[in-house]
């Protein structure tokens, strides 16, 4: 079984105690964010899950209970963006987060830990040599501690566009401007691009458009293979296997105004108190 953390919040950065109390426990509980009375039980445990998928974008409140989490395999993305804190209020500053990379690729190697550049936003400060030159001293901080670099441009869902309603569509001929930029630069530093979700557009420049949490990804950094249950794809253009979550919506403090996992700042503050 593949147990995910990272798509309806942050739990490293804002709920480590509490996935710590998990781990000890041996268990997880649940709640359908559709469904109020349904509540899945999930064992935490080595022989019934083969690996701990995180995403996060701050990893270190968790890196002193690595040794908790040894017994799991584990595939970490840890975001790493540019950004000041207009767009995302309480992520720490991008230098820092790198530090913490650095500490999680010596843990766990090379190919269990991926770097995601994402949501690549543009406008009128945030402008395509804005990005090269960031992406560039970001890619040299990142060189040989990890193969990848995942890639996406502003998707504008409709909590996106109530939260950030200045946020605009990224236009086709700006995404393979950049897109081919960002691939070549990332080779240099010895990682593959890999597009999440935006098709084929970028494989003739060389990313890699199979899918960026897949079983292939995940068999790599484990470096054995994985049963995967028959599972379908959320969206048509995406080949992620997402497995099971065990996070909540609207519970992420970070307070990204891009984000897709809040619904409103009030509704977070109001479960961080509940």
């Amino acid at each position: 079984m593949i147990l995910n953390t990272g798509q309806r919040t942050d739990i490293p950065a804002f709920y480590t105690p509490w996935l710590v109390n998990r781990l000890r426990a041996g268990e997880v509980c649940v709640r359908n964010p559709y469904d109020i009375h349904q509540v899945t039980r999930y064992r935490i445990d080595p022989r019934v899950v083969d690996l701990i998928g995180f995403c996060t974008k701050n990893p270190a409140p968790m890196l002193p209970y690595m040794d908790l989490l040894a017994p799991f395999g584990q595939f970490w993305y840890v975001t790493i963006t540019p950004y000041g804190r207009d767009i995302e209020p309480n992520v720490p500053p991008w230098e820092e987060v790198v530090r913490s990379f650095h500490q999680l690729s010596a843990a766990l190697g090379t190919r269990a830990v991926g770097w995601r550049y994402d949501p690549i936003i543009l406008d009128a400060h945030h402008t395509l040599a804005w990005h090269r030159t960031m992406f560039a001293a970001m890619a040299e901080r990142l060189a040989g501690q990890t193969e990848m670099v995942v890639i996406s441009f502003l998707t504008r869902y409709a909590k996106t566009r109530r939260n950030f309603p200045e946020g605009r569509d990224v236009t086709h001929a700006e995404r393979m401007e950049l897109g081919a930029f960002i691939v070549e630069r990332a080779r240099q530093y010895g990682m593959t691009v890999y597009p999440c979700g935006g098709g084929d557009a970028l494989a003739p420049y060389g990313a890699d458009t199979g899918g960026c949490m897949t079983p292939r990804i995940y068999e790599r950094a484990l470096g054995r293979r994985i049963h995967f249950p028959h599972y379908q794809p959320q969206r048509r253009e995406c080949q992620c296997y997402l497995g099971a979550d065990i996070g909540a919506y609207d519970s992420c403090p970070h307070l990204c105004r891009y984000c897709y996992a809040n619904t409103h700042p009030a509704r977070v503050r109001r479960s961080r108190l509940a």
